[in-house]
């Protein structure tokens, strides 16, 4: 399935869901100290984060949520669309529950202009935004230190912006042959 889709409106969607604080969380670094580890699991409070990357100008449309439900899902699709009218948008997701709910048939029989492509099991790094998803955990979650729920939620929004305002698109190549994975076969070929 190609990831790149020639359409006026592209877009990728994932949710990202984080436990505040969680298991072994970083501890921040100080100068002469190696990385530290916290060895107890405190769980403050879960949120996930819902996005759309425009693969085009490599923009992001976020937003953060208490629960990952279809319906929360659709309020996200909704607001994604709005900014997409009278254009087809091609969403291309996870095989989450969530997003394959009748609330989201339903969304879907209202919208024709909303198609959705999904990866195949274990394949959601083809996914652009889940290449996004992981640039906010080493940006933002990491290292980062979260006096509360809303206090996450506030600093991803803020990293939201600030990425959107100065966002590029994505740009996938491999050009350099001598990296390329070759199998036995082809390698005993070309001596």
């Amino acid at each position: 399935m190609p990831v790149r889709l020639l359409t006026p409106f592209q877009s990728g969607i994932g949710c990202f869901y984080y436990h505040l604080l969680g298991q072994r969380c970083r501890l921040p670094l100080s100068p002469g100290r190696a990385e530290r580890h916290g060895f107890e699991y405190y769980r403050h409070g879960t949120l996930s984060l819902y996005a759309a990357l425009d693969t085009q100008s490599g923009r992001v449309l976020g937003k953060t949520a208490a629960r990952h439900t279809s319906q929360e899902f659709v309020e996200f699709l909704t607001e994604v669309v709005e900014r997409a009218p009278a254009r087809e948008v091609h969403i291309i997701l996870d095989n989450l529950s969530a997003h394959k709910s009748q609330v989201v048939r339903d969304f879907l029989a209202t919208h024709p202009n909303v198609h959705f492509h999904f990866t195949p099991t274990y394949s959601s790094w083809l996914n652009q935004v889940e290449i996004w998803f992981s640039k906010v955990e080493r940006d933002v979650i990491a290292r980062g230190i979260f006096t509360s729920v809303k206090d996450l939620a506030r600093k991803l929004r803020r990293y939201i912006n600030a990425y959107s305002a100065n966002a590029k698109p994505i740009q996938w190549k491999y050009s350099d042959p001598t990296r390329r994975i070759r199998s036995n076969v082809a390698s005993a070929e070309c001596r």
